[in-house]
C-alpha cells in the first residue's frame, strides 16, 4: 500500500506503477475525493433508484414516457448550448482504448473524433487506468510515441490539424474504483477516470482550441444526466474555467433512457453535445428489464436484431428527431468489422455492409457514425460526404415526420427473427473468449473479425439467460437448458485448447472465464452487470 503524501485524503491502494506521481498528484487526489464527498451518497441513491425502478418494470411489464416531465418534452423554447467548434463536425467518430499505440493510431486515423474509452473497451486493471491519463497528457503535450516490440514498427503522431479530437468516456455509475479509498470507501470509478483527467487536462485542452469533452455511458434516467451536470459546474469552478466549458455525449443504451432523451438534455443543455445511438448494451437492457415479461420480450440471436428492425428504428428515429429538436448531434452505431489481412473476400462482404449501415444512418438524419477500426473511416466518411457535403452536420433535419408512441420501443415481438441453436453457440464462444481476454486486462478484443467490447459479454450472457428461462426451443429440436448451455461451454473449452495449443490454454484464463460466463448466464438471481463479479477476480 502506498499514500501520494502524508496528508492526502486519498488512500492509493495499489503497487506504484512508472510516471504514477504525473497523475497521482496531491491536488489531482485531492480533487477526486471533493467529488466522491460530495456526489457519491447521491450517486447510491440513484443507484437504488434504479433497483425500484426494475422491480416496477418487472410488475407491469411497461414503460412509458414520463408523466411528470411533460412539460419538458411540450416547451420547443429550450435548445442545447451552441456546439464548439471542434465539436461541430462529428461525422466519423473511432472508439478504442487508451492504450499508447491505439491513442496514436485514433488520433491519426483521419475521424474527426476520438472515443477514448475508459469503459467497455478497457478492462479497469489499475495499470490500464492510470496509463491510460498518462498516454493521453503525453498526447495534448506530444510527448507520446511508440515502437511495436514485435514488428519493430514506429508509430508518431500528426500534425496538431490532422488529429482526432477527443471525447473521452469514463466509467458508468455502478462500477468502484477499489485501488482508491477516500475515508476508507472506494470511490466510484467515475470519479477517478472523470476527476484525474479533468484536472490534469481541462485549461490545456483549452488552450489547444479544444476543450474537456465527455461521453457518459449507462444512463438510465435525467436524475443520472443532473448528477452530471452538478460535476461538470463544482469541477468547472474547482479548477477556474468558464462554465458550459464542458461538453458531454450522452449514450442512450439503456431502455429507459430511451424514454427521458429530452429530459437527459434538459438536465445537461448547458453541457450538451449530443446523444448516441448504441445496440449492444441497448439490447442488454432490454433483457434485463424486461426478463420476466413473457415470449414477447424474447430476442433472437443478437446479429439478427439490425438496426432496422421496427423497435430498433422507432429508437434511432426518435433519437435523431430529439437530438435535432433542441440542436444536439445524434451520433450512430459502431461498425464493428475488423478487416482481415488474408481474406479479401471477407472483407469486400463485410465493407458493403458497412456502407450499407452508414448509408442509412447518414441518410436518416445522424450527424456521424462510430467505427472499430482505423480502416472504416474512409468507408463511414464517404456516406456522410455524400449527404452533408460541406455542411459539418445535419442538424437543421428535423425530422417532423417520426412519430414514435411509447409501446414501440419496448414492440420486440415485431421481429420475427427466433432463438437458433448456432446463435447459443456463438453466445458461448464470444461470450468465453471476451472474458479471457478482460481476464488478462484486455477490453477491446477481436472475436470472429469483430471488435468486441464489454457489451458484447453482456448481450452474449443475456440471451443465454433469456433462452433458458424462456424454455426456448431452438429450430434443431433441442431446448435450451443449463445442461446445454454447459455442454456447449465444454466444447468450446477443447475447441480453444486445440486451436491455440495446450501452453497457451494453460497461460490464459480460460477455465475462469468459463466458469464465470456459466456463473452469470445459468445463476436464477440474475447479476444487473457482468463486470461486478468479473473485476473481483481481475488481477492488478
Amino acid at each position: 500500500m502506498s499514500a501520494p503524501a502524508p496528508s492526502s485524503p486519498v488512500v492509493v491502494d495499489a503497487e506504484p506503477l512508472p510516471r504514477q506521481e504525473e497523475v497521482l498528484t496531491a491536488e489531482a487526489l485531492a480533487f477526486v475525493a471533493e467529488l466522491h464527498r460530495r456526489f457519491t451518497p447521491r450517486r447510491a441513491g440513484l443507484l437504488a433508484r434504479r433497483a425500484e425502478r426494475r422491480a416496477e418494470i418487472a410488475r407491469t411489464s411497461t414503460l412509458d414516457f414520463l408523466p411528470e416531465t411533460a412539460a419538458i418534452r411540450a416547451d420547443d423554447s429550450w435548445k442545447v448550448a451552441p456546439s464548439p467548434a471542434a465539436l461541430n463536425d462529428r461525422r466519423v467518430e473511432i472508439t478504442g482504448p487508451t492504450d499508447r499505440k491505439m491513442t496514436i493510431n485514433a488520433l491519426n486515423s483521419g475521424a474527426k473524433i476520438w472515443l477514448a474509452d475508459f469503459e467497455d473497451a478497457s478492462a479497469p486493471t489499475w495499470e490500464n487506468v492510470v496509463t491510460g491519463q498518462l498516454n493521453l497528457i503525453d498526447a495534448y503535450t506530444r510527448a507520446i510515441d511508440f515502437t511495436d516490440p514485435n514488428s519493430g514498427k514506429s508509430y508518431a503522431l500528426k500534425a496538431d490539424e490532422e488529429l482526432a479530437t477527443v471525447v473521452m468516456r469514463p466509467r458508468g455509475w455502478h462500477l468502484n474504483e477499489r485501488h482508491l479509498l477516500v475515508d476508507g470507501e472506494q470511490v466510484p470509478g467515475a470519479f477517478v477516470d472523470f476527476g484525474l483527467y479533468f484536472f490534469h487536462n481541462a485549461q490545456r485542452l483549452l488552450d489547444l482550441g479544444k476543450g474537456p469533452y465527455f461521453y457518459l455511458p449507462k444512463t438510465e434516467s435525467h436524475l443520472e444526466a443532473r448528477l452530471w451536470n452538478d460535476v461538470f459546474v463544482f469541477a468547472q469552478d474547482y479548477v477556474g474555467i468558464p462554465q458550459g466549458t464542458v461538453r458531454a455525449t450522452v449514450l442512450i443504451e439503456t431502455i429507459t433512457a430511451a424514454y427521458e432523451m429530452e429530459e437527459i438534455l434538459y438536465e445537461l443543455r448547458d453541457h450538451a453535445s449530443g446523444l448516441n445511438a448504441g445496440r449492444w448494451d441497448y439490447l442488454f437492457s432490454i433483457v434485463k428489464n424486461f426478463r420476466d415479461g413473457g415470449p414477447r420480450f424474447v430476442l433472437p440471436d443478437r446479429n439478427a436484431v439490425t438496426m432496422t428492425a421496427p423497435f430498433m428504428r422507432a429508437y434511432t428515429e426518435l433519437l435523431v428527431r430529439t437530438c435535432h429538436k433542441r440542436g444536439a448531434h445524434a451520433i450512430g452505431g459502431m461498425a464493428a468489422f475488423i478487416p482481415s489481412r488474408r481474406d479479401e473476400a471477407v472483407n469486400k462482404v463485410a465493407f458493403e455492409k458497412v456502407k450499407a449501415d452508414k448509408d442509412r444512418e447518414a441518410g436518416d438524419g445522424f450527424d456521424g457514425s462510430w467505427v472499430a477500426h482505423p480502416d472504416l473511416v474512409p468507408i463511414a466518411l464517404a456516406s456522410f460526404d455524400a449527404v452533408l457535403g460541406e455542411k459539418p452536420n445535419q442538424k437543421d433535419r428535423l425530422r417532423e415526420d417520426v412519430d414514435v408512441k411509447a409501446a414501440d420501443l419496448i414492440a420486440v415481438d415485431s421481429l420475427h427473427a427466433k432463438p437458433t441453436y448456432p446463435g447459443l453457440v456463438n453466445a458461448v464462444q464470444v461470450g468465453i473468449r471476451y472474458i479471457e481476454a478482460w481476464l488478462r486486462g484486455l477490453g477491446a478484443v477481436a472475436i470472429f473479425n469483430l471488435m468486441e467490447d464489454a457489451a458484447t459479454a453482456e448481450i452474449s450472457r443475456s440471451q443465454i439467460w433469456q433462452w433458458i428461462n424462456a424454455d426456448v426451443e431452438f429450430e434443431n429440436g433441442e431446448k435450451a437448458t443449463p445442461e446445454l448451455a454447459r455442454r456447449i461451454a465444454a466444447e468450446e473449452l477443447e475447441n480453444i485448447r486445440a486451436e491455440i495449443g495446450a501452453d497457451a490454454f494453460a497461460a490464459g484464463h480460460w477455465q475462469q472465464a468459463h466458469d464465470l460466463l456459466l456463473e452469470v448466464a445459468l445463476d436464477a438471481d440474475y447479476a444487473d452487470f457482468l463486470t461486478l463479479p468479473a473485476y473481483e477476480q481481475l488481477k492488478g
